[in-house]
C-alpha cells in the first residue's frame, strides 16, 4: 500500500455535528430550522398576495422529497435557489429576483447564526494532521453552502489546514460519485491509494472512498452508524486517536 499523501474529511456528523444548533435556536425562542424554512417562504409570498400557509408546507414537503430522491440516488444535491424555484413553480408563484435573493440567502446562512458545535477534539486532531499531510473537504451542501461552510472552519480556526475543498453545491454532485473524490485527490496531488478519506456513513464514506481505490476511515466519535460491520480500514471513536490511527496506516 501507498504511503499517506492526503487526508480527506466529511463534515456533519464527522468535524460537526449536525443539528446541535437547534437546542439553541430554541433556547433563543427561534423555530427550529424545518419550520423556519417554511415560514420564510410564507412572509415573502404572502407580502405580495394571501397565500395558505398549509399549502406553503405541502409544496414545501413535496420539493424536499424530490430533492432527497436525487441527492440519494443520482449524488446530486441541488442548491438552494434551485430547490425554492422548484418550490416556487409548484405554487404558482413568482418573487422579485431581489427578494429571490434574500429569500436564498436567509435559507443558506440560516446555521451562521446558530451555529452548531464541532466534534469534541477534531479542531486539534485536524491541526495535528496538518503538519504531516495535506488536507481536504468532501461534504454535501444540503442547504448550508460551500462559502457558508468554509465560514464555520474559518471561525472554528481550522480553515488554512485544508488545501482542497470539494462541496456539493460547487462540485455538480454528492458522495459517493465518484468524481468528489476525483476532484480532491486531483487538487491535493494524490494518487487514490495515497489518500485516506474519513466520514461517518458506510455507503458514502467508506464504500465511496473504496470504490475510488482509497482506504477509508470510520468516525463514530459523534454518532456510531455502524462500526461494529463496518468495512473501514479503521474506526476512530474520539479524535485525539486519529493521528496515531492515521500513522498505523501509514506504515502498512
Amino acid at each position: 500500500m501507498a504511503k499517506v499523501k492526503a487526508i480527506t474529511f466529511d463534515l456533519w456528523d464527522t468535524l460537526i455535528r449536525d443539528g446541535s444548533d437547534e437546542p439553541k435556536r430554541k433556547e433563543a425562542g427561534r423555530l427550529s430550522k424545518r419550520d423556519e424554512r417554511r415560514e420564510l417562504v410564507h412572509r415573502f409570498l404572502s407580502a405580495h398576495a394571501p397565500i395558505d400557509r398549509i399549502a406553503v408546507q405541502s409544496a414545501y414537503d413535496t420539493a424536499d422529497a424530490a430533492f432527497n430522491v436525487v441527492w440519494k440516488e443520482l449524488h446530486v444535491t441541488w442548491t438552494v435557489p434551485q430547490r425554492l424555484t422548484i418550490l416556487l413553480r409548484g405554487l404558482g408563484r413568482e418573487l422579485p429576483e431581489q427578494e429571490f435573493a434574500e429569500l436564498a440567502r436567509l435559507h443558506e446562512e440560516m446555521e451562521l447564526e446558530f451555529r452548531p458545535d464541532f466534534a469534541p477534539q477534531a479542531a486539534e486532531a485536524v491541526r495535528t494532521l496538518a503538519q504531516r499531510y495535506r488536507l481536504g473537504v468532501i461534504s454535501d451542501a444540503v442547504f448550508t453552502p460551500g462559502r457558508c461552510l468554509r465560514r464555520l472552519l474559518e471561525d472554528e480556526g481550522i480553515l488554512d489546514c485544508f488545501q482542497a475543498f470539494v462541496f456539493s453545491d460547487e462540485a455538480g454532485h454528492s458522495k459517493p460519485h465518484p468524481s468528489v473524490f476525483e476532484a480532491a485527490a486531483a487538487a491535493l496531488g494524490a494518487a487514490p491509494d495515497e489518500m485516506i478519506h474519513i466520514g461517518d456513513r458506510e455507503h458514502n464514506d467508506v464504500e465511496g472512498a473504496h470504490r475510488f481505490g482509497s482506504r477509508a476511515i470510520l468516525c463514530a466519535a459523534v454518532i456510531d452508524r455502524g462500526s461494529e460491520t463496518t468495512a473501514a480500514d479503521a474506526v476512530v471513536r474520539v479524535f485525539n486517536e486519529l493521528p496515531a490511527v492515521i500513522t498505523s496506516l501509514d506504515r502498512e
